[in-house]
């Protein structure tokens, strides 16, 4: 078997996104976490981009990209998470390019200057719930994206679902109801273990202690990162 080294910082939704697949296929692995601000020669030396996640497979190959890693995984280690039919699997690829746009237009409020930007940001997330949501329907009656099965879309898309969730405890949001779908789809993925990096008491106050050091709008409505860790 091989022996897989999973490199991160710590609340990075692109390398859970690597963990989650690497979980759901039963694979143990080590993480290995970084500072994000003093990135180690060894990592820049394997990441051209020096961002993570990086997957090293036995000391001799790295992979980089959360994309490329999930597929690597599905294509070498059962179970099969994509679809057999091509034009399904076609179909999920196409969901997980449009990944980015929907982490950002979901997750913007974080990085919002003011109330003004932060309010911009907001009126983004019900554009990419409506998309989500038309899929949900047209992929079938759920829990997961395509149905039954889970599938590497879930896989993708389930940190950043939780980070709405987290974003909507530090100053509600009050969106994603009006999404069942979406709301539900939600709801499963993160009741599923594979989607926790960390027990949950721990990586919430991470993200909120994340955003509180950003001092930007929505550092004010977060608790004493001191407080908000315990």
């Amino acid at each position: 078997m091989a022996k897989y080294l999973l490199v991160s910082f710590k609340t990075c939704p692109w390398v859970q996104r690597a963990a989650i697949v690497l979980r759901e296929k039963n694979v143990e692995f080590e993480f290995r976490h970084i500072d994000r601000d003093n990135r180690p020669d060894w990592f820049l030396a394997i990441s051209p981009h020096k961002k993570v996640p990086v997957l090293s497979i036995d000391g001799k190959v790295s992979l980089f990209e959360s994309n490329a890693i999930a597929e690597y995984l599905d294509e070498t280690i059962a179970p099969r998470l994509h679809p057999d039919d091509p034009v399904l699997r076609a179909v999920n690829r196409a969901w997980t390019d449009y990944l980015p746009t929907f982490a950002e237009m979901v997750t913007g409020s974080a990085y919002a200057d003011d109330e003004a930007e932060h309010k911009e940001a907001i009126a983004q997330i019900p554009l990419a719930f409506a998309r989500l949501e038309g899929a949900l329907e047209k992929q079938g009656a759920g829990p997961f994206f395509n149905g039954a099965k889970y599938s590497l879309v879930d896989a993708a898309y389930a940190p950043f679902l939780q980070r709405y969730d987290f974003l909507d405890r530090i100053k509600p949001l009050g969106v994603i109801e009006k999404f069942p779908r979406v709301k539900g789809w939600a709801e499963v993925l993160l009741k599923r273990p594979s989607t926790h990096s960390f027990p949950e008491s721990e990586f919430e106050p991470l993200y909120r202690r994340n955003v509180k050091n950003r001092k930007n709008y929505l550092s004010q409505f977060v608790a004493d990162a001191a407080v908000a860790a315990e």
